[in-house]
């Protein structure tokens, strides 16, 4: 079974960072949630220990400093999270998830036709966009 990687949303939010940047420091890390979140921080530094802990991010020192690296990517992230939710409350069931997305945000023509190529492309075993 693969592992599982549910975070939260200041998790994430961090998480973003670090794969946007490929690394960063806790101070790197508190300037660019300063606007959004104005977190202190030493609550960054205690959620990248936890991050840590659970096989998500690594550190190494520079000039006395943690730099915090990803150890996962943004994709396994998504794919855990969703896999989960898609357990959790569709039983499994994906195209329950799918109608249910369908059924409460307005999808546009353009996502709509976006959709259809991925599962033309899933049902002819392709990944990527397909240049016919």
């Amino acid at each position: 079974m693969p592992e599982t990687h549910q975070l939260t949303d200041l998790q994430i939010a961090i998480m973003r960072i670090l794969w946007e940047r490929r690394e960063a420091t806790v101070v790197e890390i508190a300037d660019a949630l300063r606007d959004e979140r104005g977190l202190a921080q030493t609550t960054i530094a205690t959620l990248l220990s936890r991050l840590e802990r659970r096989g998500v991010v690594s550190h190494r020192t520079r000039a006395r400093q943690f730099v915090y690296a990803p150890l996962v990517t943004e994709s396994e992230v998504q794919r855990s999270m969703v896999t989960e939710l898609t357990e959790r409350l569709f039983d499994g069931d994906v195209a329950a998830l799918m109608t249910h997305l369908l059924s409460v945000r307005e999808v546009s023509s353009g996502d709509l036709e976006r959709i259809k190529e991925l599962i033309a492309e899933h049902e002819a075993g392709t990944e990527g966009p397909r240049h016919d």
